[in-house]
């Protein structure tokens, strides 16, 4: 009899793909699905990054070097010295995409049963990561009518144990769209020093903070050196989510040692997607400014919108490009699945990510959805319609 690994049985389908089947058969049946479940921007990707590809003047694609193209690393030392990130090539590893950064990161630093905090709701693929490499998470809820801002650091403390390795912290924040304040990240920085752990720090919407101050990264916090594994993508800062292509950061010499015996392992990252990465780095500055705008934008829309929904609760995210929205239904899960199954107004429905997935701790966020303000304004203000429509008909809304 052919049988299947417990970690295989385990591992959680993402909130974010699962309905995806379902979203195709709507489709089928002629209905315009409006995608505002995953982070994928429809906002070209520079010009400079497909400019790169199409002129590279390679006549094989061979294996790249395991911790990345020369001049790739070269050119990120550069951009990480332009946000007063100061390294050297020794210091980066070229990855999969920033989720085998974090994957790799927890490999060479936890053992199996190790523990590692992080604040719910979180990305809901941490989950299967920490799976994948035996780690236990143990959540600290964030709450909605707190912005998810961090809680206390006393409620940190609380969590550590001798089995505690490490804390995941993603800012600005993937669901929530929070960002941390210096402040907040300083004192998580002093716990981490106090007790020896390492902070596994996403920063992948870095490019994305809609406030006056400049995004502060765990790297600036002094003393820090050691403690601080910098996980990042050009995913979502070029709109290059398919090349793939991420980078794992830090300053401890042991670390990379061992990041680099993991990215051997695996061979290499792919050969076109740095030279994407590479040709992005030269992006010039207007056209972040030009994207930040439009996702200020589009997310006044989207605020404007449900605010105005009777029912639904949704705080001001300050960064990336999602939002938490606490809707009146009874199961996120089941409204999201029926909204592409049994739902259509005027011919359209609206596709979202159900939040009980982004969660360690069961039995929250079922009432609550991440919206991903990636579309265009009138695709948004559509969407919109469609959800205000389907509350007021979903036979699950609770009064």
């Amino acid at each position: 009899m052919l049988t299947f690994s417990k970690k295989a049985q385990k591992m959680p389908a993402s909130p974010i793909r699962k309905l995806v089947p379902y979203a195709d058969a709507a489709k089928k049946r002629g209905i315009k699905v409006y995608h505002l479940n995953i982070g994928q921007p429809d906002i070209a990707s520079p010009k400079e990054a497909l400019d790169a590809v199409k002129n590279n003047q390679l006549k094989l694609v061979a294996y790249p070097n395991s911790a990345g193209n020369k001049s790739l690393l070269e050119g990120l030392v550069k951009y990480y010295k332009g946000i007063n990130i100061d390294i050297d090539t020794s210091c980066i590893n070229i990855t999969n995409g920033g989720s085998e950064a974090l994957q790799i990161a927890l490999a060479v630093t936890c053992n199996p049963d190790d523990e590692v905090i992080v604040f719910e709701p979180f990305y809901t693929n941490y989950n299967a990561i920490a799976l994948q490499n035996d780690v236990i998470l143990k959540p600290i809820t964030t709450k909605i009518e707190d912005g998810f801002a961090l809680p206390p650091m006393s409620e940190v403390e609380k969590k550590i144990t001798p089995k505690t390795k490490g804390i995941i912290i993603c800012n600005p924040g993937n669901p929530t769209g929070s960002l941390y304040t210096k402040e907040a990240l300083m004192e998580l920085g002093a716990i981490a020093k106090k007790h020896g752990l390492f902070i596994y720090s996403d920063e992948v919407y870095r490019e994305f903070c809609y406030t006056d101050e400049p995004h502060f990264s765990c790297m600036h916090t002094p003393g820090l050196e050691e403690n601080v594994i910098l996980l990042d993508s050009v995913s979502k800062r070029y709109s290059l989510c398919g090349v793939r292509i991420g980078f794992i950061v830090s300053k401890n010499k042991e670390v990379m040692k061992y990041v680099l015996r993991y990215a051997q392992a695996r061979l290499c990252s792919p050969a076109y997607g740095q030279i994407a990465a590479e040709g992005a780095l030269d992006t010039p500055a207007e056209y972040f400014k030009e994207v930040r705008d439009e996702y200020i934008h589009r997310r006044n829309v989207l605020l404007e919108g449900l605010r105005k929904i009777k029912g639904v609760v949704v705080p001001t995210p300050m960064g990336a490009f999602y939002a938490v929205v606490q809707l009146p239904v009874d199961d996120s899960d089941k409204f999201a699945q029926w909204l592409l199954e049994e739902f259509e107004y005027e011919g359209q429905t609206v596709m979202v990510a159900p939040l009980a997935g982004f969660y360690a701790t069961k039995g929250l966020g079922t009432n609550q959805i991440r919206m991903a303000y990636v579309l265009k304004e009138e695709d948004i203000k559509a969407a919109l319609k469609c959800l205000e429509v389907a509350l007021e008909h979903y036979p699950g809304r609770v009064k």
